[in-house]
């Protein structure tokens, strides 16, 4: 698996950063500069080449009945693998497969947030190099009418925000699994029919075993905040290597050999 696991948000694009996942030149929207700007229709080619995808609290539980959940980075950010190499077996001319859920930070694109100067506060931001961004022209739809965001601009904002605002539930969920010392280091190795070896690695998993002895306050408090479902979501999501392998060899699911996840002391991630 990629470093790029732990790709920064795309609000850390204005502070100097690398550039996030997807994004090539997000920038404030401006109802000035982008005025008779407009958004075309545009498909999934921008994720074909990504083996992995973020993932925020409320989404693991339906991403798990497709992928493999897994956290990876210093954050342990949980993500949806798509892929055993940097592919993504669920995009097909542009197309996502149709059984599969398609992740909130893959439909927000091309918009995003932006942190500001004080780093507080966020702005809507447009990735201006993506495929159907038009700077000119009657096709697609207008992000900016009469001066005023359009009702196009209006919901990406609204879904932008919303995703904001899961993020911190996402990282205080992620800094209590590292903290109770629940997360261990895994690698899948998985043999192709024609004889190619593939290894996954740089992701962490929950350990069963450390889990099933949490302390009873523990287990109490994690279950009113509904992280003891996701934790056992994510756990069943692991029996999707299986899955991941049959796409990659062509084959049904059914007829795929099981990738193993072993234990590993990859430090990759």
């Amino acid at each position: 698996m990629s470093s790029d696991a732990n790709q920064p948000s795309a609000d850390e694009a204005a502070a100097g950063v690398r550039l996030p996942l997807f994004y090539r030149r997000p920038v404030p929207l401006s109802s000035v500069d982008h005025a008779d700007w407009r958004l075309n229709s545009a498909d999934y080619g921008f994720a074909a080449d990504t083996a992995f995808v973020p993932l925020v609290l409320t989404e693991i539980a339906s991403a798990a009945r497709t992928y493999p959940v897994v956290f990876a980075g210093e954050g342990a950010a949980p993500l949806a693998l798509t892929g055993l190499e940097q592919t993504n077996l669920f995009v097909a001319d542009g197309v996502w497969a149709q059984d599969a859920y398609v992740p909130a930070y893959v439909r927000r694109y091309p918009f995003g947030f932006l942190a500001t100067g004080d780093g507080k506060s966020f702005v809507l931001a447009l990735d201006v190099e993506a495929d159907g961004v038009l700077s000119s022209g009657d096709a697609g739809r207008p992000l900016f009418e009469d001066g005023k965001p359009a009702e196009l601009t209006r919901q990406a904002l609204a879904f932008c925000d919303a995703f904001q605002g899961e993020a911190a539930a996402t990282t205080a969920f992620a800094e209590a699994l590292k903290a109770s010392g629940l997360l261990i280091d895994r690698r899948a190795d998985v043999t192709l029919p024609d004889g190619r070896k593939l290894g996954v690695d740089g992701f962490r998993i929950v350990d069963a075993e450390k889990f099933a002895a949490l302390d009873d306050a523990v287990i109490t408090d994690w279950h009113r905040k509904g992280w003891l479902a996701l934790i056992h979501f994510h756990l069943a999501s692991l029996d999707r290597f299986s899955a991941l392998l049959a796409l990659q060899a062509g084959k049904a699911p059914a007829a795929a050999p099981a990738a193993d996840p072993a234990p590993s002391r990859s430090k990759k991630a």
